[in-house]
């Protein structure tokens, strides 16, 4: 890792010739006037005509069109220096507005004015971010599934219709194309380090963003359609992403020290980093994991090619090669198919974090979802910040070569550390079905509690028939829990009571909290588990939908208002409840059982495997039905009846079998 300090760039020699020298090789003086009217409009033809082409195919010539753009850049930026806040708002705020975040832009002219390099980047990064989303949103007035990458968004006709297509072959030479400048792309995969920007090409996409505003507007005038912003997404359930204690004072002073010795950060990327932890202080929370999480790359990136032996991946690729990203990182194997070592060497907490935090599709995504511009960067939450940081602080102490013994034992870190080694995924999906089980049980738990009334009227009730049918479906659910019995821990199983709800309760938190490997399932793994979701959500949906009608039938029961079908009705579920709250308790120790042996399913042979997973979606077809009969609208309560007995029957055969999972762990 000593790497750390003998890195100065981790722009490859042609793309530190693009980014710093390229644009500054022409050094006549170029005149804003060219390209700005005297009523404060773009001249985009002027701009565009900076753009040059190849003779060969007509596509963008980019080396020359950043060399032809470079004085023009510089002329923007001058302007803006030139020119007070209330002059730059009483001239360009109005054309911020379609971006829907006009203040940002507005902050980005207030940086511009001190060019402090590290806010030159971070302008920029949260610049990208927004143009992207407003993009997306003006994409969606003609087209219909945005493109998720920006490069594919600026080559699409959408916008070439909305915009014209040379305005955006403008803005592929400084954002979204790996052949132009890609600003965005080296900032945010933390290739630029803060003085490798300039900070005339972020006043220029300022410049831009103004331009395309006034496009926006003429063209939304001709067709008379209306923007609409997509609503931001908004990070729920926080307490799910409560993983480390809250960072104090205390805490951020030590890991300032920390960030001036730990060999994880690059001595050139040195000013993130404080910047970062600053921003944490001052509570602007979405600079402070923007600032972040390109470092958190790079100094993973140092790793994983000090770990992997291939030195040469920490500088940027060509554009004819895939960058060194989070993705290729967490990634099991190299792209010429040998084991990627770094897992092994960050260990399974770090790497179920990182895969929970930035990849699962059920997680928070944040890198993804703040590159994107899908966040509004104005209500970031601190405590997601906090995790962020946090876990950079522990990366920070476990990897570096000095000795930091006193820091990782220091009473304030400690708990860091400790939290950090024993991280368990929250959202892979595996985890999240352990999540839905204990929820549904708790459901369920809540059937008992319902308000009923009295025994004697269902007994006594003329033509109520299934007292008797109800029985022998729990003694049929009381045998098949009795031959799962050998596959359950000690303590949550009673002979004499089998299907008692209080140990079924006690066995599904048991078994919900057994470890079950998550990092690289196998495809036939998250197959199963895809139907095993799929069961306890109809599962859930049936307990709900039985504590909704419960509820409101015994209600209407109390004031008389039920007419008298609709009491015989009533009589029926209450009849049926008898066995469903069994039935519904022995698929989910079904299929919590089948979770935790869920690995062993790549030990069946293809013809068994699909023998099983039949099984499972006739289990399902079982809960979806389930689901319709116990609706208010069909109220089938008879119906649940036939349909359980043919379940149970199924589950009993698969069980003599020995087809299932947990029968191959023995």
């Amino acid at each position: 890792m000593a790497l750390s300090d003998s890195v100065t760039t981790c722009l490859s020699p042609p793309v530190h010739y693009v980014i710093c020298k390229l644009g500054f090789e022409k050094t006549d003086t170029y005149d804003i006037n060219n390209i700005l009217s005297e009523n404060g409009e773009v001249c985009w033809q002027a701009v565009t005509e900076h753009v040059c082409y190849l003779k060969s195919d007509q596509s963008v010539d980019y080396i020359e069109s950043i060399r032809s753009l470079g004085p023009v850049c510089e002329s923007v930026n001058l302007h803006f220096k030139s020119l007070t806040k209330e002059q730059f708002v009483i001239q360009y705020a109005l054309w911020f507005h379609w971006t829907n975040c006009s203040e940002l832009f507005l902050e980005v002219f207030d940086v511009l004015q001190y060019t402090q390099t590290t806010e030159v980047a971070l302008g920029l990064m949260k610049l990208t971010s927004c143009l992207e989303r407003a993009l997306g949103d003006v994409y969606l007035l003609i087209g219909k599934d945005c493109p998720f990458l920006l490069r594919d968004l600026l080559a699409s006709e959408q916008l070439a219709v909305v915009f014209g297509q040379a305005v955006m072959n403008v803005l592929r030479v400084f954002i979204g194309s790996p052949y132009g400048l890609n600003l965005r792309n080296v900032l945010w995969h933390g290739f630029a380090s803060p003085q490798e920007i300039p900070a005339k090409y972020c006043a220029m996409l300022l410049f831009l963003t103004a331009g395309l505003g006034q496009l926006l507007q003429t063209y939304l005038l001709q067709t008379k359609c209306v923007l609409v912003h997509r609503p931001y997404v908004i990070f729920v359930s926080l307490e799910e992403l409560d993983v480390f204690p809250d960072l104090n004072h205390e805490m951020l002073s030590i890991a300032e020290e920390l960030v001036k010795l730990s060999s994880f950060v690059l001595k050139t990327m040195l000013p993130f980093w404080m910047a970062a932890l600053t921003a944490f202080k001052q509570s602007r929370y979405a600079d402070c994991v923007i600032l972040l999480l390109p470092q958190l790359e790079v100094g993973l990136r140092l790793l994983f090619t000090t770990t992997n032996k291939c030195p040469n991946r920490l500088l940027t690729a060509e554009p004819s090669t895939l960058y060194t990203t989070f993705d290729e990182m967490l990634a099991k194997y190299l792209d010429n198919e040998e084991v990627n070592q770094l897992p092994a060497v960050l260990e399974e907490p770090t790497m179920e974090f990182l895969w929970d935090f930035l990849n699962h599709q059920e997680g928070p995504r944040i890198r993804d979802r703040l590159s994107h511009g899908e966040i509004n960067l104005e209500a970031f939450p601190r405590e997601v910040a906090n995790q962020i940081v946090a876990f950079a602080i522990t990366l920070l102490c476990r990897f570096s070569d000095e000795d930091m013994f006193a820091f990782k034992e220091h009473m304030v870190i400690k708990p860091l550390m400790n939290c950090a080694s024993c991280y368990r995924s929250r959202f892979h999906p595996i985890s999240r079905l352990k999540k839905q089980v204990l929820e549904c049980t708790k459901s369920i738990h809540l059937w008992p509690e319902l308000p009923t009334v009295p025994e004697e009227h269902v007994e006594t009730t003329k033509g109520l028939e299934g007292n008797a049918e109800a029985s022998t479906l729990i003694l049929m659910i009381s045998e098949i829990i009795s031959r799962l019995q050998q596959y359950m821990p000690q303590n949550c199983y009673s002979s004499d009571d089998p299907i008692n709800s209080v140990l079924t309760e006690r066995l599904l938190i048991a078994l919900c909290d057994t470890y079950i490997c998550t990092l690289y399932s196998p495809r036939p793994v998250l197959e199963i588990v895809v139907v095993l979701r799929k069961i306890s959500t109809q599962c859930h949906q049936v307990s709900e939908q039985v504590i909704a009608s419960t509820e409101l039938r015994y209600k209407q029961w109390m004031n008389k208002t039920l007419r008298s079908r609709q009491r015989h009705n009533y009589l029926r579920m209450l009849n049926s409840i008898k066995f469903l709250s069994p039935v519904l308790r022995l698929i989910l120790v079904l299929i919590t059982l089948e979770l935790v042996n869920v690995h062993l399913v790549c030990k069946k042979n293809p013809f068994d495997y699909q023998q099983y997973l039949k099984f499972l979606k006739s289990v399902l077809q079982y809960t979806e039905n389930l689901v319709t009969y116990t609706s208010s609208e069909k109220n089938k309560w008879d119906e649940t009846m036939e349909l359980t007995n043919k379940a149970l029957i199924k589950i009993r055969e698969i069980c003599d079998r020995k087809l299932m999972l947990m029968q191959l762990a023995t």
